[in-house]
């Protein structure tokens, strides 16, 4: 069993019970983007993975936000292929829908013959101290948020949370759950992050090994009051995959991160 901070406990109904950790900072009775999409993977992991697939990727629509309640995550299969399984979610507040998810699993198979141009991502994480939570960005790795309020190209290096209390960690979710963080290296700037989250897209080409994930800002496109940006994702082996979120401008309660040490 994980001892780890969970984001949920799970009661005999399936409903989802927000602990301390699945609160975030745009409201004081609001969920953050890491737990919805938390429950929403390990509900389609659980009730639709498949021996020999990748879940190759994830997305979720994060219609509205959701609140200190119970979320309840109703699934469905959408295709059952051979190589492709599609699998689909709702996560609900009593009858209120607040975000929609959909899993594509591939069936693994062999490398195609010959040689393949392959993009290159360097990532050098910080030693490992036991420390959970790593930046990097003009300043040099350091666990101060405050550290790394400017605008360079930010990196993290985290040990993420436990979807549920009491359960062994899944690598798919822990993926999921650290790729909501592309948000994280591609919008917080020199006074914070002023950018809400519309959605959230996860590619793997397999999933993490051990129990750090790395996030190196790619893109940041910025237009509109929107924001479009990407990170690839790492374990301790290398890049596993891609994260990208959509966001909107949300600047009359921008996060400052200038006094979190």
């Amino acid at each position: 069993m994980s001892d780890m901070p969970a984001l949920f406990k799970v009661d005999d109904d399936g409903r989802y019970l927000p602990e301390k950790w699945a609160y975030g900072r745009w409201g004081a009775d609001m969920l953050n983007g890491p737990a919805i999409c938390a429950a929403a993977a390990r509900s389609l992991e659980r009730e639709h993975g498949l021996e020999g697939f990748v879940p190759a990727r994830f997305t979720i629509d994060l219609f509205k936000a959701a609140k200190g309640q119970p979320l309840e995550v109703r699934t469905e299969v959408v295709r059952a292929g051979r190589r492709v399984h599609v699998a689909a979610a709702k996560v609900l507040q009593g009858e209120v829908e607040v975000a929609e998810a959909r899993l594509v699993q591939l069936r693994a198979a062999d490398t195609p013959p010959g040689d393949e141009w392959h993009s290159e991502h360097p990532f050098d994480p910080p030693p490992d101290s036991g420390l959970d939570w790593w930046h990097e960005s003009d300043h040099e790795w350091s666990t101060s948020m405050a550290d790394h309020q400017n605008s360079g190209r930010k990196s993290l290096w985290i040990v993420p949370l436990t979807a549920v209390e009491g359960e062994e960690r899944s690598p798919f979710v822990q993926a999921v759950t650290a790729a909501e963080s592309t948000s994280l290296v591609t919008n917080w700037g020199s006074q914070g992050i002023g950018y809400i989250n519309a959605d959230l897209t996860v590619a793997l080409d397999r999933v993490p090994v051990g129990d750090r994930i790395g996030l190196r800002a790619e893109t940041h496109l910025t237009a509109n009051g929107l924001s479009v940006g990407t990170a690839t994702l790492f374990d301790s082996v290398g890049p596993i995959g891609t994260g990208m979120v959509t966001a909107v401008s949300n600047a009359a309660a921008q996060i400052d991160f200038s006094g979190d040490k």
